[in-house]
């Protein structure tokens, strides 16, 4: 079996991790902006998501000769005695499944950037302090809190970026209104329904501008969960309870794989890094599967309702799902093996990951386009922190005995 045991090891597992993590979601942004139901594409993202997990398990779980006090993928996987660690396992693949479920929905309410950054920082704010104590502290704590600190103050700018933002576009439409249909007695969402293409009926005859008022119906009348005139304060909801469920899978499988609390038998190895993903991808494919096919046949958000049979013949951008999944995949397991090596509350570090999700929205999506300074200097405020919070929990990297 392969282990990570150097520090620079770890720092590249991390590094890796954080691409990886932070493309996944442009992707499930990506269909949900162009129409597709996010259940169909929740549900082949679970199957690549768990491929990830095998294939990891396969190739570095079954390097080399197996040993008593660390097994391979394989002869672990027979073993029963150490079904307490395997619960931990499980109950963090459950909690994960439950958060990127929400997320998505998250994503179309408040933005791909903020709701990455009010997740990634709740889970860094309450994920990363149990890390530390269940790791015994082999991170330098005059390091590691301040960093945590710089996320706390990232929650709340990204609350605030999106209040503003939402505010801004709502002075768009609300322009876009008044300046060409209130003189005719047009309610705003008959004006927005009027605007649609007639040939393709979910596109404007004319290519908006990223930014734009026009923009922003376009996408309204294209986008599979309709969001104009929501509350920010659901969307805002759906993000703090995803950033929670979020917060608690790198602290159960922390403890799955290095039985802080005792809980197995003298002599029961403990669970290896591979087994341990193994067994958590399995239960977050599981409860991935029944939710959204619950919610195939019973969708929330006033989403279409859908069948299997309608899943299946649903090749429309069934490749991107499927890649972000393998992507999302991979990206976990560098970072349980980051934080393996180097204590899971430094490996928490790539919970910046909205660094990168920034990047995608702005350049695929083309979020914050004309919005206000205000909305400008809250968005660059946001991103520091994160800098600064990335390179601190870095920095704060000890080494596992």
């Amino acid at each position: 079996m392969y282990l990570v045991e150097s520090k620079g090891g770890a720092i590249v597992c991390m590094l890796l991790s954080l691409s990886f993590l932070g493309t996944w979601p442009a992707l499930l942004t990506l269909l949900e902006r162009r129409g597709r139901l996010p259940q169909h594409t929740y549900l082949d993202y679970s199957i690549t998501n768990l491929l990830a997990a095998v294939i990891l398990a396969f190739t570095f779980g079954e390097i080399g000769k197996t040993k008593p006090e660390m097994p391979n993928f394989l002869t672990q996987l027979s073993q029963v005695d150490n079904w307490p660690s395997v619960l931990f396992a499980m109950a963090g693949g459950v909690v994960l499944s439950l958060g990127n479920l929400s997320t998505q929905y998250a994503w179309a309410f408040v933005g791909l950037s903020v709701a990455e950054v009010i997740t990634s920082s709740i889970t860094v704010v309450i994920g990363t302090t149990l890390n530390y104590f269940l790791d015994d502290k082999i991170n330098k704590a005059e390091i590691l809190f301040p960093g945590v600190a710089c996320f706390m103050i990232a929650v709340c700018l990204g609350s605030a970026v999106h209040s503003s933002n939402a505010a801004d576009n709502r002075v768009k439409l609300s322009n876009l209104a008044s300046d060409q249909n209130l003189a005719a007695g047009m309610t705003p969402a008959s004006a927005f329904e009027g605007r649609k293409d007639l040939e393709n009926g979910n596109a404007t005859v004319e290519k908006a501008k990223f930014g734009t008022a026009d923009f922003l119906v376009e996408l309204e009348n294209r986008r599979a969960i309709k969001v104009l005139g929501k509350s920010i304060v659901m969307g805002l909801a759906i993000t703090f309870f995803a950033g929670v469920c979020l917060s608690l899978f790198s602290p159960a499988f922390n403890l799955a794989t290095n039985d802080q609390w005792h809980t197995l038998k003298k002599g029961v190895p403990k669970l290896v890094l591979y087994t341990a993903y193994f067994y958590f991808s399995v239960s977050c494919f599981v409860i991935a599967i029944i939710l959204n096919i619950i919610l195939l046949y019973r969708p929330v958000l006033k989403l279409s309702r859908s069948s299997l049979k309608a899943y299946l013949n649903d090749w429309n951008g069934r490749s991107w799902a499927l890649l972000a999944g393998l992507l999302c995949g991979f990206g976990n397991g560098l970072e349980f093996m980051g934080g393996q090596a180097a204590g899971y509350a430094a490996a928490d570090s790539v919970q910046a990951l909205p660094l990168v999700s920034t990047f995608w929205g702005i350049i695929l999506f083309g979020e914050y386009r004309r919005s206000s300074r205000r909305t400008y200097i809250l968005l660059v405020s946001m991103l520091t922190m994160f800098i600064i919070a990335v390179g601190v929990l870095m920095a704060s990297s000890g080494h596992r005995k």
